[in-house]
């Protein structure tokens, strides 16, 4: 459902093999390839970690030669552009397409109907009976092709985004009866399926509109897919050796609906021929965590919308879990539990249920998080079929991550490898090891590192009007704001160093490590708590960087807007970042490997891909802190009882006694983290999370072992490319080669 791209001049010209040519020509016209780069804005066609690795997964797709579409909606408006206002989250909207997309490819004639609403009746057929679906309403899909060119390849393969805009035959029919005005709703009514990306769903109209990107995403996909697939084969049964699904999360599960409904009713396949061929096209990634995370449909919504993939889904449903009964006999509440349809309150389809029956392989993004999806997310499944159950860690683009964001450090590392292969070969990084104690590399590397600083340090006073000192530690949190990820915890434990500086001796202070914290990232225009953490955030900047007494020993930056853009200039000038969710809840975390590679250290708990981190450059090269997922359900239980350090109850009494103002506006936040409700265990691992700041203040001081601890951390990240993870998918999963441009 969604690529976050970023920009793509640079990245285009990298793997094009002539950004040097390209800059020289720009040169002669009067222009310089950087400050041009600067201008493109950032494709707004998704929200996190999810839309991200999408994006990485397609460079590496291009790069490798492997044959493959990824297929989206061309959302009018991002996620929202994040303004910060006296220390509030504003949301305005991504007027991203504003200037028009000059990467993108209208394909006018590539357009398909795509139905909504109506009745299904049954009609004679064949001396039978069939399904006949009457729709009450249908929009064109039509595509935009952007280019993503392979690095080193003459391969380019396609990411296909859909628009949504009104049937022509229905404009028509108003236009000719002089209905202007209906003519006109209509169209707004089509183009609102495309418009805007995640549409708040706590309504019943937001619910379906989001229902309705699906389906829509779905249909317009398979329709080109099968399109294709006809156009040079004539018997189905040859569908699953050309063509394999990867649904990346829930999102896209109604394909798998769609695909029985085109093969029975449209394709008039037998139903059991039908399902063969769909058990054996589709594999599902999941990204969840927490059962009650898993996506929900209300049948009274599906059966409105789309009622003949109810009435498919019923029936898949009913098959199945006859199956089951032979499989594990009348255990009723275990068929409940493992049922498609949930018959609670709120009579339910559960999406992910759905994915996992009709699927051949079902992969969880780390190795941590495959051992959650047996033992608790998706358990009763595990039973039943642990041969569909594996796991792809996931991985980040080096093309991408150091060569485009970090280009000192790219030349940097060609140079000291004798070679620019590592590019494609990423594993050749491990060749850093050797020299990890060279003093000429350390001196090189850490001239690098200051220039990124100086880069980011001269974007901060931009951007804040905070001077920064480059000679500080910069310590970085950027990712979504959300209570798991525990940017509370981060900030609290800068309230902590702020009171601790401010109760010292003067002559003492001369002992403490300079920091500049930085943060970023957005919280969901719902999300209350998400949002008091920016005003917390910028509360606490507001009375750090004012203060005389603290001057450049701490500063604090809350930066607006994060995007990839930024996210290119922030991970290459950082020293140290965290990633300090609460064990259990990370799936993967793709953000620490773009800094892993970048050698920047790890504050880290051992959460999602960090456990494998942590077996690549080794527990010594990095700082862990906190309760191992194990620990935390026994944690959980003991609630009010559980101690809590000292230092946490004063740091949550400060914020709660108004130091920072807006008494009232955080008592929320902090009866959150206290009283038995510190469900993230924010204070069990506050005395944890001190040691481990302290561990990375001391070796800080120490340069020559914090640069090699980085050069360690470089060499030490191949195996979290995104390359890596799509050789997985392409041998074991998808069954597919290389496909090399025959010319």
């Amino acid at each position: 459902m969604e690529f976050l791209m970023g920009r793509s001049l640079s990245n285009s010209a990298i793997n094009l093999g002539i950004r040097d040519q390209y800059a020289d020509a720009l040169k002669e016209l009067g222009f310089e390839f950087e400050v041009l780069a600067e201008q493109e804005g950032d494709a707004a066609l998704g929200n996190g970690g999810l839309a991200r690795l999408s994006a990485c997964q397609m460079d590496s797709l291009a790069t490798m030669d492997y044959p493959a579409w990824g297929y989206g909606l061309r959302y009018q408006y991002g996620l929202f552009r994040q303004v910060i206002l006296d220390g509030y989250q504003h949301e305005q909207p991504d007027y991203w397409l504003n200037f028009g997309n000059p990467w993108e490819i209208e394909r006018v004639h590539v357009t398909y109907p795509v139905k909504f609403y109506g009745t299904v009746e049954d009609e004679n057929f064949n001396g039978g009976k069939r399904k006949v679906w009457l729709p009450g309403e249908t929009v064109e899909a039509v595509a935009y092709d952007n280019p993503i060119p392979g690095h080193g390849t003459r391969n380019t393969i396609t990411l296909r985004l859909w628009a949504a805009k009104p049937s022509d035959q229905i404009d028509m029919e108003s236009y000719n009866t002089g209905d202007y005005i209906n003519a006109v709703v209509n169209r707004q009514r089509a183009e609102t399926i495309s418009s805007v990306l995640f549409p708040d769903d706590r309504s019943y109209q937001g619910k379906e509109l989001r229902l309705k990107q699906q389906y829509f995403f779905v249909s317009a996909s398979l329709q080109d897919i099968i399109r294709r697939f006809k156009d040079s084969h004539s018997n189905f049964d040859d569908f699953p050796e050309k063509v394999a699904l990867q649904l990346n999360d829930t999102h896209p599960s109604l394909a798998i609906a769609e695909v029985m409904r085109v093969l029975v009713d449209e394709e008039h396949l037998g139903w059991n021929r039908a399902w063969d061929i769909v058990c054996k096209i589709f594999s599902f990634t999941t990204h969840t965590v927490l059962p009650e995370g898993l996506e929900k449909v209300p049948v009274d919504l599906l059966e409105s919308l789309l009622p003949r993939h109810l009435q498919i889904i019923y029936d898949i449903n009913f098959d199945y879990i006859e199956e089951l009964k032979k499989r594990i006999g009348l255990d009723y509440d275990r068929l409940s539990r493992m049922s498609i349809v949930e018959d609670g309150a709120i009579k339910s389809i559960r999406m992910a249920n759905l994915a996992i029956v009709c699927s051949h392989t079902v992969n969880g993004v780390s190795r941590v998080h495959s051992e959650l999806l047996k033992t608790r997310v998706f358990k009763d499944f595990y039973e039943l079929w642990p041969h569909k159950f594996d796991y792809k860690t996931n991985g980040v683009t080096q093309r991408r991550w150091i060569v485009v964001s970090n280009p000192s450090l790219s030349a940097l590392i060609s140079k000291w490898l004798g070679t620019e292969a590592w590019i494609r070969d990423v594993d050749l990084l491990a060749g850093l090891q050797e020299q990890a104690a060279n003093a000429d590399l350390h001196e090189e590397w850490r001239m690098v590192r200051k220039v990124n600083k100086m880069r980011l340090a001269e974007y901060i006073e931009a951007m804040s009007g905070v001077k920064v000192s480059v000679s500080a530690m910069f310590d970085v949190q950027i990712k979504r704001i959300h209570e798991y990820k525990r940017q509370l915890l981060n900030i609290l434990g800068i309230v902590h160093r702020y009171d601790c500086i401010k109760n010292m001796e003067k002559s003492d202070r001369t002992k403490v490590v300079p920091r500049v914290c930085i943060i970023g990232g957005k919280a969901a225009p719902g999300y209350e708590i998400a949002r008091k953490i920016i005003k917390l955030c910028n509360a606490v900047a507001e009375k750090i960087n004012n203060d005389p007494d603290v001057g450049d020993l701490l500063k604090l930056v809350f930066i607006p807007d994060y995007n990839v853009s930024v996210a290119e200039l922030v991970i290459p000038g950082a020293d140290l970042s965290q990633h300090i969710s609460t064990a259990g809840h990370e799936a993967s975390g793709t953000g620490s490997m773009k800094f892993l590679m970048n050698g920047c250290l790890l504050l880290a708990t051992e959460d999602g891909s960090t456990v494998e981190i942590i077996e690549e450059i080794g527990k010594d090269n990095m700082f862990l802190f906190g309760a191992k997922m194990h620990e935390v359900p026994a944690l959980r239980e003991k609630g009010p009882t559980l101690k809590v350090p000292l230092q946490f109850a004063r740091v949550v009494r400060m914020v709660r006694d108004g130091y920072f103002g807006f008494q009232d506006y955080f008592e929320s936040l902090c009866d959150k983290v206290e009283g038995g409700n510190d469900f993230y265990l924010l204070g069990y691992d506050f005395q944890s999370y001190l040691e481990a700041q302290a561990a990375a203040d001391k070796t800080f001081v120490d340069q020559e072992k914090w640069t090699r601890m980085s050069i360690l951390s470089t060499a030490g990240s191949g195996r979290f490319s995104s390359d890596r993870t799509i050789e997985e998918y392409a041998e074991k999963t998808w069954g597919i080669e290389p496909c090399r441009c025959p010319f």
